[in-house]
């Protein structure tokens, strides 16, 4: 698989302006805050304050630096403004360069390494997991975590805790069990491991009852490892080994997820074309494997969170498959119920909506985001004028204003994203 988030072309610039120019007549209410650094993940996390035209909102972003001051993980919140009560001359001022007074940092978090993925544990707010380019998943407490200034030279914070056992390191394959605290990785050692927080949850409580962070850092303290460029290690702190280790993939593992109503069940998918669930309480071999899932890399998967039988999956050969897992292969292949085609280039992520069964948003390297509904494949779209309606089936909104798009965050308000 090539490397994510590199290179834009001038069809990209073009569609952008023509997206810019759209933004008034697009959006009920859009925030645009401008980084310094490229993020490579961002994800909504818990719902801080409701008042009457809008909401605070957790958010944890990533920025992928050159190295010239550390990779950090950021704790922000944002004002969410409800639906049809923003000013229309927001909309109409918008600014790609400008900073949103709405998002405010609240934590920065120097990272060992790249935040290559967040994903924020249902069951405790305070806590995230972090993939870099290493082998091992990073667990934060982002409350207790001292806010760091990054500049170069800085010492890296410490992890509430460092989740071991793969071999080589893994990237971007990372999800958490919306039923217990379970998680779960997969990397280049072609793995996807399981591990319990509740295995070592007893010590996280423990420092947060006695005040101390183990991200806390004093001039006194060591690193007991030395950092170099970007591929720095993380300091020596409390570590649990897997649950399990689950072997099927001939190649490395991009994405996981975790059935929406078992911390047993997940799949995952890989640079294998495979699509693999799995059962921990069978052990650690495949319950069913899916070849030629895609006719190329797959890169992405999600589970429904209200229909556990559909699952996506988005690939290399720029297209997204939803499949039944009742009916996964024909013939001995992937047997998808729908192929969605939209993008032009390979799809990176996808995500079910959180409050609607049939709808999901996908992003891929050509800077688009789609959101389909596949309750509408099949039914007659209204022409515009004597032309016929030229969208793909089951597609009704298409976001254009990111020249490279990695990763989503479906917002757990209706109608925000």
């Amino acid at each position: 698989m090539k490397e994510r988030g590199k290179g834009t072309d001038r069809s990209v610039d073009e569609r952008y302006s023509q997206w810019k120019s759209l933004v008034p007549v697009l959006y009920d209410w859009l925030a645009n805050h401008n980084l310094v650094w490229p993020s490579l993940s961002c994800r909504w996390g818990p719902q801080l304050e409701q008042a009457t035209y809008k909401n605070r909102q957790r958010l944890y972003l990533s920025e992928q630096t050159d190295g010239s001051v550390p990779n950090t993980l950021v704790i922000a919140n944002v004002e969410v403004v409800k639906p049809r009560v923003a000013a229309a001359e927001h909309i109409s001022q918008f600014n790609e360069e400008a900073r949103s007074p709405f998002v405010k940092k609240f934590k920065t978090i120097i990272h060992p390494g790249e935040v290559n993925r967040i994903r924020e544990l249902p069951q405790n707010s305070k806590i995230v997991a972090t993939h870099t380019d290493g082998p091992d998943v990073l667990i934060w407490d982002v409350e207790s975590q001292p806010s760091r200034q990054a500049i170069l030279g800085a010492q890296s914070s410490r992890p509430d805790l460092v989740l071991t056992g793969h071999k080589d390191n893994a990237e971007f394959a990372l999800a958490m069990s919306p039923t217990e605290p379970f998680v779960l990785s997969g990397g280049k050692d072609r793995c996807v491991i399981l591990w319990s927080i509740q295995d070592h949850i007893s010590s996280l409580a423990v420092d947060t009852a006695s005040g101390k962070s183990p991200g806390s850092v004093s001039a006194n303290s060591k690193q007991s490892s030395k950092v170099s460029g970007t591929n720095e290690k993380p300091m020596n702190g409390p570590s649990i080994e897997p649950r399990g280790v689950f072997h099927g993939h001939g190649a490395t593992v991009e994405d996981v997820t975790f059935c929406p109503s078992s911390a047993q069940e997940f799949c995952s998918v890989g640079d294998d074309s495979c699509l693999i669930l799995w059962d921990a309480r069978t052990g650690s071999s495949p319950v069913v494997k899916v070849e030629k899932a895609h006719n190329a890399d797959l890169h992405c998967v999600d589970w429904n969170p209200h229909d556990v039988n559909l699952i996506l999956t988005g690939s290399a050969d720029n297209t997204i498959r939803m499949f039944d897992r009742r009916n996964l292969t024909s013939a001995g292949v992937g047997s998808p119920v729908h192929t969605f085609e939209a993008h032009s280039a390979a799809v990176l992520c996808v995500q079910w909506c959180p409050d609607k069964t049939s709808v999901f948003g996908s992003s891929a390297e050509d800077g688009i985001l789609n959101i389909w509904d596949y309750e509408k494949i099949g039914k007659k779209q209204e022409a515009v004028g004597s032309e016929a309606p030229s969208s793909p089936p089951g597609l009704f909104f298409r976001h254009a204003g990111h020249r490279l798009l990695t990763s989503i965050g479906t917002h757990p308000i209706p109608g925000q994203s």
